[in-house]
């Protein structure tokens, strides 16, 4: 089995798996990293959401492939202690209910506000829009991406 190299949340890491193997699934199942969730699997819901090259990207459908030797930054590295900003404007709104998406929404949201340090209402409804909560907490999400630009100013 072939070993990869990943630079994963600042750190040189070094898994053996298959080629085919989803980036979420090491991250989980051999990194032991399980704040970035399994959702659907086919990338449309949201829940595995981490940075590739800063980028937000959907885990579950990037093989070990395709990010080896790449920049990695999951819910886990955004930071040490909670203090990014997007963490704490998410504690300040109170948004997760039952918080199963809510790393993915995060790391979307952080990622999105990388470029785009204030956003219209409009621009923060279609970055978040690929991102899905069952419990429908789309109201405290849009409020806490708005809270986090002006902490990211």
């Amino acid at each position: 089995m072939p070993t990869y190299t990943l630079n994963l949340n600042g750190t040189s890491t070094t898994v053996e798996v298959s080629e085919d193997t989803p980036l979420l699934w090491v991250l989980r199942d051999h990194l032991n990293l399980v704040g970035t969730k399994y959702g659907c699997g086919i990338a449309q819901c949201g829940s595995c959401t981490v940075h590739l090259e800063g980028n937000a990207v959907r885990s579950c459908s990037l093989t070990m492939g395709q990010v080896e030797g790449k920049n990695i930054t999951t819910i886990e590295g955004l930071s040490e202690d909670g203090s990014h900003p997007v963490q704490e404007a998410w504690k300040e709104v109170d948004v997760p209910q039952c918080g199963y998406c809510q790393s993915g929404q995060m790391m979307t949201a952080a990622a999105f506000l990388k470029t785009n340090a204030a956003p219209t209402d409009d621009e923060i409804k279609n970055a978040m829009h690929g991102n899905i909560c069952r419990c429908a907490a789309y109201t405290r999400i849009h409020q806490a991406v708005a809270v986090a630009a002006k902490k990211m100013v």
